[in-house]
């Protein structure tokens, strides 16, 4: 997930959105299954926004529990509890499925995003503050680090592109408040922080990280 961070030329790229996404998964399926709550088949046939939404809860649910090998199109049907034919009916293809899992992910970040940038005071930082707090914010949520797994899930390429561009179209966006080195070291950071929470080991306790980011937010004010 987080080596390409580093190599990037245009800010952070560690997708936050993981960890985002992941916390609100449990929420949507049927406790003690991990299947989706899909209802009868004729329930289904009236709502196709929810089989869909199934669908991808349950395929990110595979991809970050065993990477993106267990995403098979017979193993995303079965643990949404809808019939093969009725996964084509709204993905065509295996590929198809993941990148729509990707882009749901990053539509859930940036609803993340904007939520924070609204109980900002705006001004010199206000993007890299929102960023910061959404990564910290779900890091905090979140009970275990992620496994390897996670990493091989943002090793893919259409979802390497995807978050770049999301980062560039913010930065652009967000040019006249958040350009600048500091910035950037600060967003950096955050990843820096992300990523050795991700490789902490199951049996260490996580660290309280109110002073660390306290400390970063306060280097985004100039």
């Amino acid at each position: 997930m987080i080596i390409f961070s580093y190599l990037s030329s245009h800010g952070p790229a560690i997708p936050g959105v993981i960890l985002i996404l992941s916390n609100r998964l449990d929420a949507k399926l049927i406790p003690n299954t991990g299947h989706a709550l899909v209802d009868s088949p004729r329930n289904r046939k009236k709502q196709p926004d929810v089989v869909r939404q199934a669908l991808l809860d349950c395929a990110t649910k595979l991809a970050l529990e065993h990477g993106l090998a267990a995403v098979s199109l017979q193993a995303v049907a079965s643990a949404a509890g809808v019939t093969k034919g009725g996964l084509f009916h709204h993905f065509p293809n295996k590929q198809a499925l993941i990148e729509a899992v990707f882009d749901g992910m990053m539509e859930n970040l940036d609803r993340e995003i904007d939520q924070e940038l609204e109980r900002d005071k705006g001004g010199h930082g206000t993007f890299t503050r929102a960023y910061v707090r959404t990564l910290f914010a779900d890091r905090a949520l979140n009970k275990s680090p992620w496994s390897a797994q996670t990493m091989t899930v943002l090793a893919d390429p259409y979802s390497k592109s995807l978050w770049h561009k999301w980062m560039n179209d913010r930065l652009i966006k967000h040019a006249e408040t958040d350009a600048g080195m500091r910035l950037e070291i600060v967003r950096l950071a955050a990843d820096g922080a992300w990523l050795a929470h991700v490789l902490r080991p199951d049996n260490q306790a996580a660290p309280d990280d109110t002073a660390l980011l306290q400390e970063l937010i306060e280097l985004t004010k100039g």
